[in-house]
C-alpha cells in the first residue's frame, strides 16, 4: 500500500494535522520537531498550524514529503 502523502502545498493546505498522520504516521516526527502535536491541535487544518506556528507550508510540506517517501 502507497501510503506517501501529497507533495503540493495546495493539497494538503487545508487537510488536517491528524489526517496527515493518519494518511502517513512518518509525518509525526516532522510535526513533533516543529511543536506540532496531533492532541490539542491536530483537528487545525495545516494552513491555520503554519500560521500559529510561523512556518512556511511549502517547506513543511516539502519535510513532511521527504520523510513520506
Amino acid at each position: 500500500m502507497d501510503r506517501r502523502i501529497a507533495t503540493r502545498p495546495d493539497a494538503l493546505a487545508h487537510r488536517t494535522v491528524n489526517e496527515i498522520v493518519t494518511a502517513d504516521p512518518a509525518t509525526l516526527p516532522v510535526l513533533t520537531r516543529h511543536g506540532i502535536d496531533t492532541c490539542c491541535g491536530g483537528h487545525r487544518p495545516l494552513t491555520e498550524v503554519c500560521d500559529r506556528h510561523g512556518l512556511d507550508l511549502a517547506t513543511l510540506v516539502a519535510e513532511l514529503s521527504a520523510a513520506s517517501s
